[in-house]
């Protein structure tokens, strides 16, 4: 009996001892491959051209609100968007470009700084802000340009995702080098 009584004891703490332990995996995030960067100029008959890349399209602007000329580059891979608007210029230069400034600045109830570069290309006639937002804001980025008497481009990055900078930073740092292309490239063709 107490043979038995302790063969039993040994097989049950045999078996408890044997079972395997979990142990929780580390908090990741998926791997994200990119692709090559080439580009290619929007096709003609706006009043502005610039590149885009490969994997993007230029659709027009569907919202609402739309003007001529509103268009999206769609980044469907990244589920990005470029949102350029596009407005002439009729002595409202500071109206557009405060505007400008106050949507990028809308983004500091989420952002954790946001850093303004000045743009120029005087041999393109093209001046402007772009606005770095640096934390867990909708747009990452966003820019306006201008020649200062005829043409007012706004544009603004958008990933669809929940911002996170943590999993998002490759994204978004790959997609800023496609949003100045757009910038550097930028030419008016009236």
């Amino acid at each position: 009996m107490k043979l038995r009584l302790f063969l039993i004891l040994l097989l049950t703490a045999g078996m408890i001892s044997c079972r395997e332990k979990t142990i929780p995996k580390p908090y990741g995030y998926y791997r994200i491959d990119f692709p090559a960067k080439k580009y290619h100029s929007l096709p003609p008959g706006s009043p502005y051209r610039f590149d885009i890349p490969d994997y993007a399209m230029a659709v027009p602007d569907a919202s609402r609100n739309t003007e001529p000329w509103w268009i999206n580059i769609e980044i469907p891979y990244h589920k990005a968007e470029i949102h350029i608007s596009y407005k002439k210029v009729t002595d409202n230069l500071f109206i557009y470009t405060e505007e400008s400034r106050r949507l990028a600045y809308d983004h500091t109830v989420k952002a954790s700084s946001i850093v303004e570069d000045n743009f120029l290309n005087p041999a393109k006639k093209v001046y402007g802000t772009i606005y770095h937002i640096n934390g867990n804001a909708a747009s990452p980025m966003q820019f306006y340009l201008t020649d200062s008497t005829r043409h007012f481009l706004r544009g603004a990055l958008y990933i669809r995702a929940t911002p996170n900078i943590d999993s998002l930073k490759p994204v978004i740092d790959f997609l800023k080098t496609d949003v100045i292309r757009l910038i550097k490239t930028l030419e008016w063709t009236e």
